[in-house]
This record gives structure tokens, C-alpha cells and sequence, in this order.
């Protein structure tokens, strides 16, 4: 749930940290969950890898927001495939269709 400025000031208060000038975000759990400061600076928004509260990730569920992107990036597979031979060799890549009435040579 978005959580106010003044409750988060009350927060960084109690465990000693300083609230003047405000923070961008504040992690918290050993980095499980991270408060982000809006844009606009009037509320805080609680980042987990799981969810956000920010207006992007309630309306629109396609996907993490752009907070969960930056906070907690997901590691990306490598996807090139490895192969003895090129794929045009193996006979897979087609780059286009024949045409009708051209010649289809055997492979």
C-alpha cells in the first residue's frame, strides 16, 4: 500500500536515519522491499519483487513496473542457440518464400 511522506518521516526517525531532504527510496528487510519516492514527492510507493503500488503496476498488471525493473532486475537467459554449423547450412533459414511457378531444389 502507498504510504504518505509524513509516515515515512515518522519511520526514518525511529530507526535513525536522517529525513531532511527526503530520500529517493529507503530499503528496508535487508532489500526485500524498497520505498520509492513518486515523482511527484507525495507518497512513497512499496517496492517488493513481487508487487508495487504504484499507479502503473495496479491498473495496468502487464508485467513489473519500472520500479521492480530497477530494484529488483531479473537475470536474462542467454539465448543464442550454439550449433557446429550456421543455420542456413542446416536448412532452416528461409529468408523468403518461393515464388509460384519457381523451382524448389531438393535438399
Amino acid at each position: 500500500m502507498t504510504q504518505s511522506v509524513d509516515a515515512i518521516e515518522g519511520l526514518l526517525a525511529f530507526v535513525g536515519r536522517a529525513g531532511d531532504p527526503l530520500p529517493g527510496d529507503v530499503t528496508l528487510n535487508n532489500g526485500r522491499l524498497v520505498l520509492v519516492l513518486s515523482n511527484q514527492k507525495d507518497c512513497y510507493y512499496v517496492v517488493t519483487a513481487r508487487e508495487c503500488s504504484c499507479p502503473s503496476a495496479t491498473y495496468r498488471h502487464n508485467g513489473p513496473c519500472k520500479h521492480q525493473r530497477k530494484y529488483f532486475p531479473v537475470a536474462k537467459a542467454a539465448t543464442k542457440p550454439t550449433a557446429s554449423e550456421p543455420l542456413i547450412q542446416r536448412g532452416g533459414f528461409k529468408p523468403f518464400d518461393a515464388m509460384p511457378g519457381e523451382e524448389v531444389r531438393a535438399a
